[in-house]
């Protein structure tokens, strides 16, 4: 009797033994479509594409702790962009006057044009137009005003209205080939046989301490191309007249009245160059007026 008892407990304990070990046992769902065994290492990324997803030989049962089984999220979306403003359309600039500034001397530059000719159509309105645009821009290039944008600006303005003003009968010209020059509005032209040829046009003369000197005077000597000793700058279509001052292209920005010449005429390269064929040795200068400041 106690034989069969240890018997018992014998077949027992081997059947318990058996369950514990079928625990780790791979899943005989595993089989299922052939081939039978485990899915070899990677199998599953190679047939779905998709990464660390759980193979086929992997038990529900498992005391093996599972690979957690990535869940497939919808990615998350886009912020939505807020809706614009719905604000009044900015006034775009009329084709006119777009690109092209208005000055603060706007209607004074008008007149002068006008009263000048020879740069395009002009109302004299005060207000730009594409017109008084291209005008003023024509005026600016003609007379190096920098930056020559079409806006009507001091510089533009103080150019303008010297040459609009210059009285050309000031000139005590008489026949032959006169070069005039007005030292108070700072302008010069030439004169043939009583009528202007050239000009009037900007110049610059002598700054304090080396006034230009008014009154009548011959060219003596020319060069086109000078070299100043005292000053040590080449003076390109080089015309004296007097005391070693005469007519040069200018070195500088003519328009910058801070500075001047040491007594000499100065000159924008197209006049200095139409003023030398004009000239010759012989031809009178006339000067009138004073630089203010001097």
């Amino acid at each position: 009797m106690t034989q069969f008892r240890i018997s018992v407990r014998l077949v027992a304990l081997a059947a318990v033994t058996l369950v514990g070990a079928g625990a780790c046992a791979f899943d005989p769902q595993a089989d299922r479509g052939g081939g039978g065994g485990p899915v070899p290492v990677g199998a599953a990324e190679r047939v779905t594409g998709a990464s660390g997803t759980p193979g086929p030989d992997r038990s529900a049962g498992a005391v093996e702790s599972p690979k957690p089984r990535p869940t497939r999220s919808r990615p998350a979306p886009s912020p939505r962009a807020p809706e614009p403003t719905r604000t009044a359309p900015t006034p775009r600039p009329s084709p006119s006057t777009a690109g092209c500034p208005q000055g603060e001397h706007q209607r004074e530059v008008e007149t002068y044009l006008a009263r000048l000719g020879g740069f395009g159509a002009v109302t004299v309105d005060g207000q730009q137009s594409a017109a008084d645009c291209a005008a003023i821009k024509r005026f600016q290039r003609r007379y190096d005003i920098r930056p020559a944008h079409g806006r009507a600006g001091p510089t533009t303005y103080d150019v303008a209205k010297r040459l609009a003003t210059t009285d050309t009968d000031r000139c005590d010209a008489g026949s032959g080939t006169t070069f005039c020059i007005d030292l108070t509005r700072q302008t010069t032209w030439v004169m043939r046989n009583g009528k202007v040829v050239a000009g009037p046009t900007v110049t610059r003369t002598g700054m304090p301490g080396y006034r230009t000197p008014a009154g009548t005077f011959e060219i003596n000597y020319r060069n086109v191309k000078e070299w100043s000793n005292p000053y040590e700058v080449w003076l390109p279509y080089w015309q004296h007249f007097t005391q070693g001052m005469g007519f040069h292209e200018t070195t500088t920005y003519l328009h910058d009245k801070s500075v001047g010449s040491h007594g000499c005429v100065n000159l924008l390269h197209a006049d200095a160059v139409r003023w030398w064929e004009l000239g010759r040795v012989g031809s009178r200068v006339v000067l009138v007026g004073r630089r203010p400041g001097t």
